[in-house]
């Protein structure tokens, strides 16, 4: 009998609380899930002053997004966040981070989750919790960050002035330390998790500068017990961002936009000609996989060997810059969740241009669009006009992106990943039309199956589309 394909759906505790444990999970089972995605944590509501919009704005660029399900009754809610367990605090003892101090809200409701766990076990549906791989106290993405000592940098030795991830360091001691006393602590708290999902586990190159990430105190000390020469790779990445902030002309761009080849020689060239950058490359992608390597040492340590390691991951060729190397991580991996977050791929080339035209007045948006395009490989036909035409979808518009381009990215993907599944990483955002297209290229593009990140964005349409589309 064939093995059945992974269905998994990502529901943030705050929903286990809106709609209880039972209502979450008969929603699942009626779309045929066999696997959930939460995290330790617990919600309540707050005000403005106080609190956190929920959905997040993702830098400003998202607050178009409303909830698709309404949580505690609304749309959009400001929010405060606790731990859903009482945190061993001898397992951070001499750290600079520690987790967050439980409240009344983590004694009052803090057993929900052993109760959705075990309920969902009993349904046969596998139960992993998603924590964040480098932004402390790790429960979730929007609360939390590192101290400037522990940020990663710029070649220049500045701290990036825009941020949509948090994310320290990934050679930062005290980040990665913490991070392994929280594996322990969850592992010990939660025994009978099926594994533990590590979100950002890289460096997301949301922005221009975040792709130009890292050239801290703690990256040169890692490069210099690996061997790279960090002078060289700092001196030719700071070239190349020099170059593109403020050398540009519209003949750079146009064999990126109009050659018959894609760019393909000029990349060749600009590796010839900042020999350095392929070095720092091949730098992030060895923190990257020294990352997961020691969080599965850690589960082991822990006595968690069975516990699965699903890292997310952003896709091809957004990993070359974000350090994902799928050959090296899958080592350690149960299997991989490529991101198919496609209305954040319009967002991050309007970030990426609006910063280079702004650097390089007189450079044509057209011919920078279609470079951009081609690069992030987001179009099957081109792409739109100009920079100026891309934008964070609103909920009921389309996502400009294609089919065959998301198909091309997971291919890419499991063939790095070699026998390693990666699961799709698919986004419940967006009209309904559109959100069954992309689920059916999801479906189709992954051989092992995928996710749908997240419950939030789920109304009961879209479970019943999850249904139909199935695996």
């Amino acid at each position: 009998m064939a093995k059945r394909k992974f269905l998994g759906i990502t529901v943030l505790p705050e929903y286990i609380q809106s709609e209880g444990v039972a209502g979450v999970l008969d929603n699942l089972e009626r779309i045929g899930a066999n696997a959930v995605a939460t995290s330790p944590y617990l919600m309540e509501e707050a005000d403005q002053e106080t609190g956190q919009r929920e959905p997040p704005a993702d830098a400003d660029a998202g607050d178009v997004r409303l909830l698709d399900r309404p949580l505690f009754g609304k749309r959009e809610v400001w929010v405060r966040t606790a731990p859903s367990f009482v945190p061993d605090r001898s397992l951070y003892r001499g750290l600079r981070y520690r987790p967050a101090e439980p409240t009344a809200l983590t004694r009052s409701q803090g057993r929900i989750l052993d109760d959705f766990i075990a309920a969902a076990r009993k349904r046969n549906i596998k139960v992993y919790f998603q924590i964040q791989a480098a932004i402390p106290p790790g429960y979730r993405v929007q609360f939390g960050g590192p101290v400037d000592a522990d940020r990663a940098l710029l070649p220049n030795g500045a701290i990036p002035e825009k941020r949509l991830a948090k994310n320290g360091s990934l050679a930062g001691p005290q980040i990665l330390g913490y991070e392994h006393a929280l594996i322990r602590d969850i592992v010990q708290n939660y025994p009978d998790l099926t594994g533990i999902r590590y979100d950002w586990p890289e460096y997301p190159p949301y922005f221009l500068d975040s792709a130009f990430l890292d050239f801290s105190y703690h990256a040169e000390k890692a490069a210099e017990r690996m061997g790279f020469n960090f002078k060289r790779m700092r001196r030719d990445a700071g070239a190349l961002y020099d170059k593109i902030h403020g050398g540009l002309s519209d003949a750079d761009l146009k064999p990126w936009a109009e050659d018959a080849d894609g760019g393909r020689y000029r990349l060749l060239r600009l590796l010839s000609d900042y020999p350095g950058v392929g070095s720092w490359l091949r730098f992030k992608a060895r923190l990257v996989e020294e990352m997961i390597a020691g969080f599965r040492r850690v589960m082991n340590q822990a006595g968690a060997e069975r516990m699965e390691l699903l890292p997310n991951a952003f896709p091809p060729p957004f990993t070359i810059f974000s350090g994902m190397d799928f050959t090296r991580v899958a080592r350690f991996s149960t299997a991989i969740s490529c991101k198919l977050y496609t209305m954040h791929w319009p967002m991050i080339l309007r970030f990426y241009g609006d910063q280079i035209l702004e650097a390089n007045p007189g450079l044509s948006s057209r011919l920078l669009a279609k470079t951009l395009a081609n690069l992030l490989d987001i179009a099957d036909d081109g792409g739109l006009e100009t920079v100026e035409d891309y934008a964070y979808p609103p909920p009921d518009t389309p996502h400009p992106v294609g089919a065959a381009a998301q198909a091309r990215k997971i291919a890419q993907a499991q063939r790095d990943a070699g026998d390693t599944p990666v699961y799709v990483l698919a986004h419940g955002y967006g009209p309904l039309d559109d959100f069954r297209k992309r689920l059916e290229t999801a479906r189709d593009a992954g051989r092992h199956g995928y996710w749908v990140n997240r419950y939030a964005y789920l109304s009961d349409d879209k479970l019943e589309i999850i249904r139909q589309v199935g695996v």
